[in-house]
């Protein structure tokens, strides 16, 4: 699947494989040292935030997920 952003699709391609790759290797087998695929993942999400940007696709309201948010109110 391509990104919103043309220019972002190679990047988005290089996490993903990234991505795969520590779950498949790492993550599965208990390794949960680090986060390799971190500053692709910032490098990707910058672009996609400029993508955004340039092609005016509203995002007012919308929330997202990630390290800073906190959890949600109606958790249990």
């Amino acid at each position: 699947m391509n990104s919103v952003g043309e220019a972002c699709t190679e990047l988005k391609r290089e996490y993903d494989q990234c991505f795969n790759r520590w779950f498949a290797e790492k993550f599965l087998k208990g390794e949960n040292d680090g986060d390799p695929c971190g500053q692709l993942f910032k490098r990707y999400q910058l672009c996609v935030q400029k993508a955004i940007k340039e092609k005016d696709i509203p995002i007012e309201g919308l929330e997202f997920m990630g390290p800073s948010k906190g959890k949600a109110e109606n958790s249990s």
